[in-house]
């Protein structure tokens, strides 16, 4: 539900049930401590210090290199 429909409801009068949840993490894992580095030890190195720091990545698919996506007008079926 956008808060466009909450508003909508609200000024309708009709019951609304709305939570807003919110995940704030503040503890720090440790690299030992998750359970597939403790299930295959041998696997991973002994020179990772920390997880790595959280940053955006920006991503895209390029089917052929060098292209771009076609803009056409939506289809419209004659009756």
């Amino acid at each position: 539900m956008c808060c466009r429909e909450v508003a909508r409801s609200v000024k309708a009068q009709e019951d609304v049930f709305v939570m807003f949840a919110s995940l704030r993490v503040e503890e720090k894992n440790e690299v030992d401590t998750l359970s597939v580095v403790r299930e295959f030890v041998d696997v991973f190195p002994d020179d990772i210090l920390d997880l790595p720091p959280e940053r955006e990545v920006e991503f895209s698919i390029d089917i052929v290199p060098d292209t771009s996506p076609i803009s056409m007008a939506p289809y419209r079926m004659s009756a």
